[in-house]
């Protein structure tokens, strides 16, 4: 990126700290919307007995991984949509948005296929007979919503890059409506559904999701100028954005799923522990989870700005908008450390009343209620670089901070160490703090180079 005086006047600080929050806020609403509809179905579930909590955790596991490494590959959507539009060209934007909703497809209906055999999976996890046949149940029912979730991914992404993110956030908030409904009927058996327990949990989220994607394709597709945004334009000439798209997305794909299998193996780890270990701990990642979503909202936010400088050419302004959505996430993410850590109990109860279950939850809290700062802000910094296109750096600090460090200190505290449970959530926590470091060191150099749009 060069210092020529772009044709846009640099955004000042303050500028960039109203616009992030102004893009952040729906995002932030959007994210928590999906987790909100996860933790209704942990919550639920759990009312349902322990078991099926357990069920549904080891069952979330793999197909959560599967996601987020979908939603990585996607990323390019709101990148490449935001660049174009920082570029002057946003006919370019809705090209991008179906050729995203193309490799949603493609992607969704392999993971589809793959989570279809959920029990030979959990089996090579060495989960129990018991746990495979039930966590088995559970990803079949996954399997039913993979396509859509993540085509709603790359809709929703490309609102976002085109800076008009409140039509997800209230498709989304409106889906729980939904989604608490069919929870009624399918996990406890209403309106002549037998009662399916963890696997009616599933199933009711996977409908929504369908018909979160069909909300949101409409609204596209009927949005005021949407012409100015080529979504019905033809793809002919334009099929050498997909190499984009996979170019920028892949490797965020594989970094993300770094972090994600790691959760995952953790997951794999706990289960080992036994059933009320593995409830305890779906009860605490899935609390990390509803307030990671608030800094998702401003790394989408950070990512989104970041980009429109790099369209524009601005250097001053990639700096700005990377470090004020770093120094914005800080405090956002203390206040939840703040609630987290002074009601721990209250939160466990709100989860299960099962007796074992609180009792193990609650120490977990002391440690994800510092961990949601951390990885709050590595969150933020990893959004600086996706909106620079960075694509090769994040991967190899995912790779060391989560699979060479973290996964091994995991299991080293939680088995031979024998700290149980607690030992795997801080060999995660000690991960994130390095992913933060390496991402703000990899942030600072990159933004002193020439940074050429894709």
């Amino acid at each position: 990126m060069t210092e020529l005086s772009p044709s846009v006047p640099t955004p000042g600080i303050p500028q960039h700290i109203r616009e992030t929050f102004r893009l952040a806020l729906p995002v932030m609403l959007a994210r928590c919307g999906l987790v909100i509809m996860i933790t209704v179905d942990t919550v639920m579930t759990g009312r349902a007995g322990s078991d099926q909590l357990a069920y549904y955790g080891i069952g979330y596991a793999p197909q959560i991984t599967m996601l987020t490494i979908g939603i990585g590959l996607l990323v390019g959507t709101v990148v490449l949509s935001a660049q174009a539009v920082g570029a002057g060209r946003p006919e370019l934007a809705g090209r991008i948005w179906r050729l995203g909703l193309l490799a949603a497809f493609v992607l969704g209906s392999a993971y589809g296929v793959a989570l279809l055999f959920g029990e030979p999976m959990l089996l090579l996890m060495e989960q129990t007979p018991e746990m495979a046949r039930a966590g088995g149940g559970v990803l079949f029912m996954w399997a039913i919503g993979m396509p859509g979730v993540l085509m709603y991914v790359a809709t929703s992404s490309f609102l976002e890059g085109v800076s008009r993110p409140v039509p997800g956030m209230i498709v989304t908030l409106g889906a729980n409506i939904v989604d608490i409904f069919l929870n009624w009927a399918m996990i406890y058996g209403h309106l002549g559904f037998p009662a399916m327990g963890a696997e009616g949990a599933v199933l009711s989220t996977s409908i929504t999701r369908w018909l979160m994607f069909g909300a949101l394709l409409f609204y596209v597709m009927r949005m005021e100028g949407h012409e100015r945004f080529g979504v019905s334009l033809p793809l002919r000439g334009h099929y050498g954005q997909m190499r984009k798209l996979l170019l920028l997305g892949l490797p965020l794909a594989l970094s993300i799923g770094f972090e994600s299998s790691a959760f995952t193996a953790a997951t794999t780890f706990a289960g080992w522990l036994g059933k009320a270990s593995l409830a305890a701990y779906q009860v605490a990642i899935n609390v990390n989870a509803v307030v990671f979503m608030l800094a998702i909202g401003i790394s989408t936010a950070t990512a989104v700005r970041v980009a429109n400088a790099v369209g524009r050419g601005d250097a001053v302004a990639v700096r700005r908008a990377g470090w004020v959505g770093t120094l914005l996430v800080v405090p956002t993410m203390l206040i939840a450390t703040v609630f987290i850590l002074a009601m721990p109990e209250a939160i466990a109860a709100a989860y299960t009343d099962d007796a074992l279950v609180i009792a193990i939850a609650v120490p977990l809290f002391a440690v994800t209620g510092w961990m949601v700062i951390v990885d709050g802000a590595q969150a933020v910094l990893l959004g600086a670089v996706r909106g620079a296109a960075d694509i090769t750096v994040p991967t190899v600090i995912y790779g060391v901070a989560f699979w060479a460090l973290g996964v091994p200190l995991a299991y080293s505290f939680g088995f031979p160490m024998e700290a149980g449970v607690i030992g795997l959530v801080w060999g995660l926590f000690l991960s994130l703090i390095v992913a933060m470091l390496l991402l703000a060191w990899r942030f600072h150099v990159l933004s002193r180079r020439v940074i050429a749009p894709l």
